[in-house]
């Protein structure tokens, strides 16, 4: 029996496109390359690779304004867990991580883990619907999703760490398809400007909170990041 010309070659672009996704799932989402960081010991580095939802300050009274939902939400509704005698004032980025991006998380800055607070949920959340999916990981849009309900009730880690000069936190927040977040680090170990401190499988978002306002912003809304190599913000005290 013959088969058709037409058959051959929707065979071939199916198998072509199952083993595409296989490679995407089993190898390209886990690869794991060298992040060299820049030396100056001013600098906050991004804390994983992806696109810049938002840059927000967080006000004295440690809330941070959400357009979406209209008021101005407490920034331990993200956390889930406060830092004692830190002043929460400072600034908030919010960091998209799609499935296209290399998904490890690394130290923003040199520093001790204070306290690592995990946050389990029922059930997480979709972060996007698909055409937010398909501007952020394909067209490499940003679309601000500070406020959305998965922001604010998904299961999260947050990582605070601190140095003589600067307090952060990294608040990991999973996507709904997210299976399990793998740490690092633990709590009273010091850290290197960029030193691995965990891996979120799939899509996911990382926030890194900046307990100053005496930072410079070196960043922008829609810029594409790498966790432990691009600076978002240099010290200025």
């Amino acid at each position: 029996m013959r088969i058709p010309t037409w058959l051959k070659i929707a065979a071939g672009a199916g198998a072509a496109i199952a083993g595409a996704n296989w490679f995407l799932r089993k190898v390209w989402f886990y690869r794991d390359p060298l992040r060299i960081p820049p030396p100056d010991p001013n600098l906050i580095l991004a804390p994983c690779d992806g696109k810049v939802v938002y840059i927000r300050p967080v006000s004295a009274d440690g809330t941070v304004f959400a357009e979406k939902l209209g008021r101005p939400i407490p920034i331990t509704e993200i956390t889930r867990a406060e830092w004692e005698g830190a002043s929460p004032e400072g600034w908030l980025i919010g960091i998209y991580m799609s499935p296209l991006d290399v998904h490890y998380n690394y130290a923003p800055i040199a520093g001790a883990v204070r306290r690592i607070v995990y946050t389990p949920a029922r059930a997480n959340l979709p972060m996007v619907d698909l055409w937010e999916y398909v501007s952020m990981a394909w067209l490499r849009r940003a679309v601000d999703l500070l406020g959305k309900r998965y922001h604010l009730e998904n299961e999260r880690q947050t990582v605070f760490i601190e140095n003589e000069r600067v307090r952060i936190a990294m608040v990991e927040i999973a996507d709904k398809f997210v299976n399990k977040i793998t740490t690092y680090v633990q709590e009273g170990q010091c850290v290197k400007p960029a030193q691995k401190i965990s891996f979120i499988e799939r899509g996911s978002q990382v926030d890194l909170l900046i307990f100053t306002r005496a930072v410079e912003i070196l960043t922008h809304t829609g810029a594409q990041v790498y966790g432990g190599q691009t600076p978002v913000a240099r010290l200025m005290h």
